[in-house]
C-alpha cells in the first residue's frame, strides 16, 4: 500500500504531498509549491527515489517548485496538458501510474481549471483545489467553469464514503477528512442541483 506524507508548503496554506512505496522506496512528489526543498528533504531522509512529479493543476502556488524538483532529481513531470503544455506524461481520465508495488489512478476533475485532476491510491484522494475540507475550489477565475466544477464534485461524491481526502490547501477545520464527512459538513456538496451550487459558489 502506498503511503502519503502531507507537507505545509507555502504562506498561502498550500499542501504538498509525497507518495511512496515502503517496499521499493519509489516515490512521487505532488504540487511542490513554494518550498520544494521540504519534499526533497523528506525524500532524502527516507532513502526514497523520486520517479514522478505530479501536478493537480497548473496554478503557480502549486507548481512554483517544479523546476527545482526536476533539476535535482530524475523525476518525470506528469500533468494534464490542458493546464501544463508538454509534460513528460500527459495525464488523462482513468490513467494508472505505477509506483513501486502500488498504483496511482488519475481522475480528471475540470472546473477550478480545465486540467484539474485528483490522484487516487487505494482509499486515499489527493484532491488539489477541486475539493477542500469543508469547501471547494474557486470557479470565478479566467479559466474556471462552475458547471464543470459542479459535475466534478458530483463524481467525487459517489466515491466510497471512507475515502480519505488530502486537499491542496489547509482551509478547513482539520487537515484531512473523508467523503462521508464532506457529505455531512460541506455546503457545496450538499447543494441539491446546479443552480443552487452556482448561487452558493458564485454569489455567496
Amino acid at each position: 500500500m502506498l503511503q502519503i506524507i502531507q507537507v505545509n508548503a507555502s504562506e498561502m496554506e498550500n499542501f504538498s504531498y509525497l507518495i511512496y512505496c515502503p517496499e521499493t522506496l519509489c516515490a512521487a512528489a505532488v504540487d511542490p509549491s513554494m518550498r520544494p526543498e521540504l519534499l526533497l528533504k523528506q525524500t532524502t531522509n527516507r532513502g526514497l527515489t523520486l520517479q514522478l512529479l505530479l501536478n493537480t493543476h497548473g496554478h503557480r502556488d502549486h507548481i512554483a517548485g517544479n523546476t527545482t524538483i526536476l533539476e535535482q532529481t530524475d523525476a518525470k513531470l506528469a500533468a494534464h496538458s490542458a493546464d501544463l503544455p508538454n509534460p513528460d506524461i500527459a495525464l488523462t481520465e482513468g490513467m494508472k501510474l505505477e509506483l513501486g508495488d502500488g498504483v496511482i489512478e488519475v481522475i480528471h476533475t475540470p472546473g477550478h481549471t480545465p486540467g484539474s485532476v485528483v490522484f487516487k491510491t487505494g482509499a486515499e484522494l489527493i484532491t488539489g483545489d477541486t475539493l477542500f475540507v469543508s469547501r471547494c475550489g474557486r470557479a470565478d477565475l479566467p479559466e474556471s467553469n462552475v458547471t464543470a466544477l459542479y459535475n466534478s464534485l458530483q463524481r467525487l461524491k459517489k466515491l466510497p464514503g471512507e475515502s480519505r481526502i488530502y486537499p491542496g490547501h489547509n482551509y478547513g477545520p482539520m487537515v484531512t477528512s473523508t467523503i462521508n464527512w464532506e457529505l455531512e459538513n460541506n455546503d457545496y456538496l450538499k447543494c441539491s442541483n446546479l443552480q443552487e451550487f452556482i448561487q452558493l459558489r458564485m454569489e455567496g
